[in-house]
């Protein structure tokens, strides 16, 4: 491939072309991130248009809290000229900080708490409906079922709405990564048009603020005026690409864990108390996402990378959540790994709104499942594909034995 920049701009960073949005074999994303940290502290890609990356957990969580020079004016390295809008990560800023004041108590610890039941009562029914048969393939049937239910739930919409809004999702990511432009932007106003639906609902009936997600944005004020209505219909779709796809992804690397290492499995039965701690080593081992991009703001040199205003930059989250020079054993699972500070969520100002719905729901479903399934094994013969760019497992077949 030809590199689009004259080698003296490159510095001395080595040149790479991994290119990470093809589909392929499973946990392949994670071993060439390990490689590629290992051999260099940064690159310059010339996947795309090209861009930097690096690969270490310091140089990474200093460049994503350094706001002022990587900015969230842009965000996908691959498409860094796209017209999709999202809310609030294409804020920078005050503009953010005060988007995020209006946001965050709708994804704080204890409001995510009051659908706990509701939570329970789906996961019980969704695995009730599996148990019987001894076999489910894992991510159709569990994995993106369960966390969409629950993401609509938290914004107060019908929980059933989940079955037409998964495929556009699905559609939009594919665009996101290599996929059909077209399909991708077709996907894209049928998500808003369901929205756009819901805020005609709620203009003409209002629901409960502290219940309603959407008429509770109605209501908010943003420096005194009401968020604009085009405003509220794309935080709406931004979070609903954030909530679906994210929680799906970490489960299915979960199980197929947990499937194929029953001593990790055995010890979480044995030692329940080990959940939340055991969760936060999953969200670091199999990290929710592989990069956060920016935007670089002005010409920098950047840890030996001579960068120009405008190019585009990739912090590997992925790559840094397994650095030996910060974690000990990193490529192993340790349930009870003390002041686990991983980069699951990312880091800085831009850390993940939905940070604390995605934990509730992976112990929800921890809890739920091994109740009634504690004891799994992956298919024999399966051949596991992992989706390029934003990754997850495409399937996850399972087998259990069925209850007498």
């Amino acid at each position: 491939m030809t590199d689009p920049r004259p080698g003296p701009d490159r510095g001395d960073c080595p040149v790479i072309d991994t290119d990470y949005r093809p589909d392929r074999p499973a946990f392949w994303a994670y071993g060439q991130m390990n490689s590629e940290r290992e051999a260099s502290p940064r690159y310059w890609n010339t996947t795309a248009a090209g861009f930097w990356m690096f690969t270490r957990y310091d140089e990474v969580r200093e460049g994503l809290r350094s706001p002022e020079v990587f900015t969230n004016q842009r965000l996908n390295p691959y498409e860094p000229d796209t017209d999709m809008r999202l809310l609030p990560q294409n804020l920078d800023g005050l503009e953010h900080t005060r988007l995020r004041q209006v946001l965050n108590p709708w994804f704080s610890p204890g409001n995510v708490t009051r659908i706990d039941p509701l939570a329970r009562r789906r996961a019980g029914a969704l695995i009730d409906e599996l148990s019987p048969r001894g076999t489910t393939d894992f991510v159709a049937e569990f994995a993106i079922r369960f966390p969409t239910e629950m993401f609509l739930a938290i914004l107060g919409l019908p929980t059933a709405d989940g079955a037409s809004l998964v495929p556009p999702v699905e559609a939009i990511f594919r665009g996101f990564f290599g996929g059909d432009p077209a399909e991708s932007a077709a996907a894209a106003a049928e998500v808003r048009r369901y929205f756009e639906a819901v805020l005609a609902d709620r203009e003409a009936s209002p629901g409960d603020p502290a219940e309603d997600f959407v008429t509770y944005l109605l209501g908010a004020e943003l420096d005194g005026a009401p968020l604009p209505r085009d405003d509220v219909v794309t935080i709406c779709f931004t979070l609903l690409l954030a909530g679906l796809d994210t929680t799906r992804s970490e489960l299915g690397y979960m199980w197929h864990h947990l499937a194929t290492h029953p001593g990790d499995r055995q010890r979480l039965l044995d030692e329940p108390r080990l959940t939340a701690s055991a969760i936060e080593e999953f969200l670091r081992l199999y990290s929710l996402i592989l990069q956060d991009s920016r935007h670089v703001a002005r010409d920098i040199d950047f840890h030996g990378c001579p960068m120009k205003e405008g190019d585009m930059v990739w912090f590997a989250l992925a790559s840094a959540n397994r650095d030996p020079r910060h974690f000990d054993r990193p490529d192993e699972l340790v349930m009870d790994r003390p002041a686990n500070q991983h980069l699951g969520f990312g880091v800085g100002a831009h850390r993940c709104l939905g940070m604390h719905l995605a934990r509730r729901e992976l112990t929800v479903a921890v809890e739920e499942w091994h109740a009634r399934i504690p004891h799994y094994r992956l298919a024999e013969g399966a051949q596991l594909i992992e989706r390029g760019g934003q990754l997850t497992l495409k399937s996850l077949p399972l087998r259990w034995d069925r209850p007498s």
